[in-house]
């Protein structure tokens, strides 16, 4: 037994001093990964107000970003925050599908649009900010990914809450337009993300700032207006479970909304949240704590209210709202591949007047 005992413990030891070789390793693969930048030695698209240090390379090898993974620059908690957020939405679709037939029950097709929209807005932003320093053209076509996948995420909050959470009252005002005005805001978000980001350096703060904020602003309102109207005629007479989680989904996004909007942190203490208290930071872990609330109130809504919902809504509807998706998909597509041609005569501009 003692000699079964002592093998083990050398199992673990062996196993711990693997792990801790794990960054001599990765410093030997890319050996010049450890090394970040003054924003001073970047150029100005890479450049966040009032972050000062933390920038890696430019023009690297595309190992040196997917290594970057694991070192300590300006963007490694954006890329964990929604990195581990995206394998939390991966993990509670898993659970879902255990009791929810997402294949042959129809009224479960807007749950399954909002969960993949999760996941991808996610996943995209994980992409963006482990990439997106490259070049120039890698920064805008990671960036302008990131915000189709935000598109998505609007129109996948816009169904969910549409075909679950609506009441009789508002459903008998919107039911023929909701949906068509939630899809025409997201693709109008997504261009509004896309031609701030690309004016960013050309046009003052506030320029790109309302440019992308005003257009999800609206989106929000209009996405939100089921929920929103449920919680204003909620009483604490009424018993709701769901409520609870609705009302956490709208305090955490308006939470986001003021870091997304205000780089307050940073603001306040310059140079001193570089790497960890950034207000995109808080942005990133608001908003995946608020997708997930909302993916949980969906589900309950889902359960507990489906003799008013599939009352509400038409056979049709669901096939029609999952085509919708796929339209906004298409048209955010057409979007960024519209800048991304503006962007490139841009850089083409520039080579040729040097």
């Amino acid at each position: 037994m003692a000699t079964i005992v002592m093998e083990r413990i050398g199992r673990v030891f062996i196993s711990l001093q693997q792990i801790r070789a794990v960054p001599r390793m990765l410093t030997e693969a890319a050996p010049s990964m450890l090394g970040t930048v003054r924003d001073a030695e970047v150029p100005p698209f890479l450049r966040e107000r009032y972050i000062y240090t933390g920038y890696r390379l430019l023009n690297q090898k595309w190992c040196y970003y997917f290594l970057s993974l694991f070192q300590r620059h300006n963007e490694t908690i954006n890329v964990w925050s929604h990195l581990l957020a995206s394998l939390a939405f991966l993990v509670k679709f898993w659970h879902l599908a255990k009791t929810v037939d997402f294949v042959s029950d129809h009224h479960s097709w807007p749950l399954l649009v909002l969960i993949l929209s999760s996941v991808t807005y996610s996943a995209f932003s994980v992409a963006a900010h482990l990439l997106g320093g490259k070049s120039e053209l890698c920064h805008y076509t990671f960036f302008f990914l990131d915000y189709v996948g935000v598109a998505q995420y609007q129109y996948g909050s816009a169904v969910g809450h549409f075909y679950y959470a609506v009441d009789e009252s508002l459903y008998r005002y919107v039911h023929g337009i909701f949906m068509p005005i939630a899809t025409v805001l997201c693709c109008l978000s997504c261009l509004g993300y896309c031609y701030g980001k690309y004016c960013n350096h050309s046009q003052q703060t506030w320029v790109h700032k309302v440019v992308q904020v005003v257009p999800s602003a609206l989106a929000f309102i209009w996405d939100s207006s089921p929920v929103t109207k449920r919680l204003i005629s909620w009483s604490t007479a009424s018993n709701d479970p769901v409520i609870i989680y609705h009302f956490g989904q709208v305090g955490l996004f308006l939470s986001c909304a003021f870091f997304f909007t205000f780089p307050l942190p940073e603001r306040c203490f310059p140079g001193r949240c570089d790497f960890v208290g950034q207000s995109h930071q808080m942005f990133h872990v608001l908003i995946s704590c608020c997708t997930l609330c909302q993916i949980h109130a969906t589900y309950l809504d889902f359960m507990d209210r489906r003799n008013l919902y599939s009352r509400l809504h038409q056979s049709g509807d669901t096939a029609l709202f999952v085509g919708l998706y796929l339209v906004t998909l298409v048209i955010c597509a057409v979007m960024v591949a519209f800048m991304l041609r503006k962007v490139r005569l841009g850089l083409d501009f520039k080579v040729k007047s040097k």
